[in-house]
């Protein structure tokens, strides 16, 4: 059996095309499994040399995280917009 993992860039671009609410867009967080790779990670970079995968993965991750706190910096904007009578 093969267990297929997903990137928390996967999960991110699984939640967008799901078409949240703005609410959702500002309380989305990664899963813990997305987590505690990241964790892993950034523990192996303190013990040694991350290989050029693993450099290229925590890479993806930190623009990843920079792009989620864009989106919900820009849902917060939104929600906080007065009403326009249309």
């Amino acid at each position: 059996m093969v267990i297929k993992q997903v990137s928390a860039y996967d999960e991110f671009v699984e939640f967008i095309t799901a078409l949240p609410a703005l609410e959702e867009i500002v309380n989305y967080t990664t899963s813990p499994t997305a987590k505690a790779r990241v964790n892993d990670l950034l523990a192996a970079n303190r013990n040694r040399r991350l290989t050029d995968a693993e450099l290229a993965e925590l890479d993806d991750y930190e623009r990843l995280e920079h792009m989620i706190r864009r989106a919900k910096l820009r849902a917060l904007e939104k929600l906080h917009q007065p009403k326009q009578d249309t």
